[in-house]
């Protein structure tokens, strides 16, 4: 198939056309982390965070200079980011056990860290509903090893996917049948959550695939959980879907961009492992993606999904 777009794509359905311009490139941004992870867009600042969880600090890129500076560090091995609908930074955190709040005057808030009286595992990624409710998974990444947080033995004795209540505080459970669940996002009318497994870190044959589940009516509960689709390079890290419900996945070979029907429609290639990405700038036309020891960007023929379209 006639690809028409530079090397930094990889056209494999032709509805990928539509999403990529022929004349874009991939860009390096910033390199020197052991880990990056987690990025997270704040419009009002003009500025991308991300995470060097290793090297146990934040990152900032700022969009009117291109400077790298260092946001936060100690940061207690954060992993993901995301911006409440209040503009505030969300951070999951694997050496605190905890997703937190850096508030507008800069002061830290841990907002859940317990579930059922148990310490969590170590929150990895976490997204926020129009509602104000805060979904996010708990793998075990972060009490596995001395080298993403501190070694520990897990209270909770499963790795889950939780809601947390905004007015009453109150953690749920809203999925239990997972090995490893990790990244995670709404479909943008937020009737879907799609949530990624990397089981396989700790299965010979665990997955490495997103799963589809359908969001109640009430907002507050799951069902379903049918696979969507299965990576076929590497695992499936972090994720974001675009307005027009396209799920932009991490990869071992770039970020995949998949239908809302399970359909692999092509990938943006990139020369490390990608774990996590977002969309920014101006426009929320910017993917930026966090893959190994670089942060990169590119700018695609869409945009971030709103809240609750």
């Amino acid at each position: 198939m006639a690809n028409w777009l530079t090397d930094s794509f990889e056209l494999i359905d032709p509805r990928f056309k539509a999403l990529a311009f022929p004349n874009v490139h991939l860009e390096k941004l910033h390199t020197g982390c052991r880990w990056a992870e987690g990025p997270a867009w704040l419009a009002a600042g003009r500025y991308l965070v991300w995470s060097d969880i290793p090297n146990d600090r934040e990152l900032r890129w700022d969009a009117t200079n291109g400077v790298v500076s260092v946001f936060r560090e100690p940061a207690l091995n954060t992993n993901g980011h995301t911006v409440d609908n209040e503009g505030r930074l969300l951070a999951c955190e694997h050496r605190g056990r905890c997703v937190s709040r850096i508030g507008f005057d800069g002061r830290r808030e841990v907002l859940a860290d317990r579930f059922d009286g148990k310490r969590l595992n170590s929150p990895n990624d976490v997204v926020v509903k129009s509602d104000g409710s805060i979904w996010f998974t708990d793998p075990s990444y972060g009490i596995d090893s001395d080298y993403e947080g501190d070694a520990a033995d897990g209270e909770i004795g499963a790795s889950n996917v939780y809601r947390l209540d905004p007015a009453s505080g109150r953690v749920t459970l809203v999925a239990d049948d997972f090995v490893q669940p990790n990244g995670l996002a709404f479909s943008p009318d937020e009737s879907v959550l799609y949530v990624v497994d990397t089981g396989v870190t700790h299965q010979a044959d665990g997955p490495h695939h997103v799963r589809r589940f359908t969001v109640a009516g009430d907002g507050r509960r799951l069902s379903g959980g049918a696979v969507l689709s299965t990576c076929a390079v590497g695992l499936y890290d972090g994720l974001r879907v675009d307005h027009h419900g396209h799920l932009w996945l991490s990869a071992g070979d770039g970020v995949h961009c998949v239908a809302a029907d399970g359909s692999l429609l092509g990938k943006v290639r990139v020369p490390e492992a990608v774990a996590n990405v977002c969309f920014g700038g101006a426009k929320l036309n910017r993917l930026f993606i966090c893959a190994t020891t670089s942060l990169y960007s590119v700018y695609l023929n869409t945009r971030a999904a709103p809240r609750g379209r």
